[in-house]
């Protein structure tokens, strides 16, 4: 018995020298923020609503406001993947953990969106499932984030799962940001939900897009803010269009 004992310390010992160096000592690649954007496609929201979402965040980091705002960041820059979401356990990863640091990489990154096909075909809206699926996928991957934020993106008040209370206090006690962007399609006062129930953290704030019409300005509003709260060069943001302020606790008016 202690021969096999012997044996078996020795074989695991020659199992972990074959085994690669970098595999070995892969250390997280640290990153100014880690961020989940978590898309609702529950069934309130139809193709068409869902293309306007996608279009739009793939949009988004080819404008240059984000990139630019991206590039103002520390070395790293950002580390970025896309979550779908409706009911309590429908989530999926359709775009894996990207690092993002120039206009190449942003690209790259769009290009990911743009090729991603609807996870689910309805739904109910399981807000809590998102924030918690999202969290899972910050403690798994392979970064290491000054910052860490959820971006959660929807048209609609919960229906299904825990209260999202529960799960976002669960996301703030782990230091992490859930910012929201709250698309007043079919129900009114949604923003006033999130506001309430949904957003918390350093800096946590949510963005009306009036319909999904709206959606790619307000996401594109939404990233450069939420990117540029993180740059060195402080709180108040330099925005090329005159219409829009991101002032950072300035509310947008058009």
């Amino acid at each position: 018995m202690r021969i096999n004992r012997v044996l078996l310390v020795l074989c695991c010992a020659v199992s972990v020298s074959l085994i690669p160096c970098s595999v070995m000592s892969a250390e997280p690649q640290l990153v100014d923020i880690e961020m989940v954007l978590a898309v609702d496609i529950s069934s309130s929201v139809d193709d068409a609503e869902y293309d306007l979402q996608m279009t739009g965040l793939a949009a988004a980091f080819r404008h240059p406001e984000v990139i630019s705002a991206i590039e103002s960041l520390n070395s790293g820059g950002v580390a970025m993947t896309v979550v779908q979401w409706s009911g309590t356990w429908a989530q999926e990863v359709v775009v894996d953990w990207s690092q993002i640091s120039d206009g190449e990489s942003a690209a790259r990154f769009s290009d990911l969106i743009v090729a991603t096909s609807r996870a689910f075909s309805g739904g109910a809206t399981s807000i809590s499932g998102a924030i918690h699926f999202s969290l899972r996928q910050l403690q798994t991957n392979n970064f290491n984030g000054n910052h860490s934020v959820i971006n959660v993106m929807g048209d609609g008040r919960g229906n299904d799962g825990p209260l999202p209370t529960s799960v976002r206090d669960r996301a703030l006690s782990l230091d992490v940001t859930i910012n929201g962007l709250a698309i007043v399609n079919e129900q009114p006062f949604v923003d006033l939900y999130y506001e309430e129930n949904v957003i918390g953290g350093l800096d946590s704030f949510v963005l009306e897009a009036k319909d999904y019409h709206d959606f790619s300005r307000a996401v594109l509003e939404k990233l450069v803010r939420e990117i540029r709260q993180r740059s060195p060069a402080g709180q108040i943001v330099a925005w090329a269009n005159p219409n829009i302020s991101l002032s950072i606790g300035v509310p947008f008016s058009p």
